[in-house]
């Protein structure tokens, strides 16, 4: 498995955290919700709720299998991570630059003042401090997005550099929400939840070869060129996702039990696709996407579901 890249040279300070409201230091009340405030707040992750569910059904179905006190923070983090990559992704004849420079401008406003009229950002910011995740992190995500913008082929270490900052410190959002609080073991547990982003990343790239070149002229994966990509290429790539799922795993037996169900969820998924990728040629990858039909998805549900009730993981 590749080393590491760091996330940054020197961490991004934060504003105190005595400034953040009292609205926000724990999750929202439904019996607390009659106007104001209160009532913005639990709109706010209804929205980011709608928008993991619109977005995608896997991760939908993964954040139900977590604690209910997990889900909001997670969704929260979810629709900010979606809302960037659709700037850069699909909203094509609009100013993506302008758009990508705003919605970071806002995040950073919304982070500092504890709130924000885009009900997005205001959950994420409320995730963000609740669970004391890292600016570094939120910044180094953003830069990767930019990169979208204009860069359409990696060497070795661009390709590492991206991985951290579009995958792995998601992960690490994540991680933060995971162990609530617990500094040691988001430490203990940080090196796994990188491997677990990582691969994820991956197999989307994989998955996504052909409607990546075809649809936004990009490449990802190092020196690659699409006319060369043959069985051998393919082995290549699929080495480096099983060492990352290997170490990845060995973190998600190590999660508290409130979180360790959900994330093996999309562990299950995320593998079972793998797999399906692995046993086709390599011509199939660039003529199709790869996908887990909705029944299929069920049936990973129940396993996943049985064998973490019986301690079969």
């Amino acid at each position: 498995m590749n080393a590491r890249p760091p996330i940054a040279d020197v961490h991004a300070p934060k504003p105190s955290r005595e400034q953040a409201t009292d609205a926000w230091k724990q999750t929202v009340s439904e019996g607390m919700l009659t106007t104001g405030k209160p009532l913005f707040d639990s709109v706010s992750l209804q929205c980011s709720a709608l928008t993991t569910k619109k977005y995608s059904t896997s991760f939908s179905l993964g954040i139900r299998l977590l604690k209910k006190e997990l889900r909001a923070p997670i969704h929260a983090i979810y629709g900010f991570v979606r809302f960037a990559d659709e700037i850069v992704d699909t909203f094509h004849g609009y100013d993506k630059n302008t758009l990508l420079e705003r919605f970071k401008t806002d995040t950073h406003t919304a982070l500092n003042e504890r709130i924000s009229l885009n009900p997005i950002l205001n959950s994420f910011q409320w995730a963000f401090w609740k669970y004391d995740m890292d600016l570094a992190h939120v910044d180094k995500f953003l830069e990767s997005m930019k990169r979208d913008l204009d860069q359409t082929a990696y060497d070795r270490e661009g390709y590492d550099d991206y991985i951290v900052g579009s995958a792995e410190v998601v992960g690490l959002m994540c991680l933060s929400v995971f162990v609530s609080g617990d500094r040691a073991q988001y430490e203990a547990l940080l090196p796994h939840a990188r491997s677990l982003g990582a691969a994820f990343q991956k197999i989307n790239f994989l998955r996504d070869l052909q409607a990546d070149w075809e649809g936004l002229g990009r490449t990802y994966f190092p020196g690659l060129n699409l006319e060369d990509f043959d069985q051998d290429a393919k082995l290549t790539i699929e080495k480096e996702i099983e060492a990352d799922f290997a170490h990845a795993y060995q973190g998600i037996l190590r999660l508290p039990r409130s979180a360790r169900l959900g994330v093996y969820m999309a562990y299950i998924y995320y593998t079972q696709l793998f797999r399906k990728i692995r046993r086709l040629p390599h011509h199939r990858v660039l003529q199709e996407r790869i996908r887990i039909p909705n029944r299929q998805k069920a049936m990973l549900l129940m396993g996943s579901y049985l064998r973490h009730q019986f301690n079969l993981l």
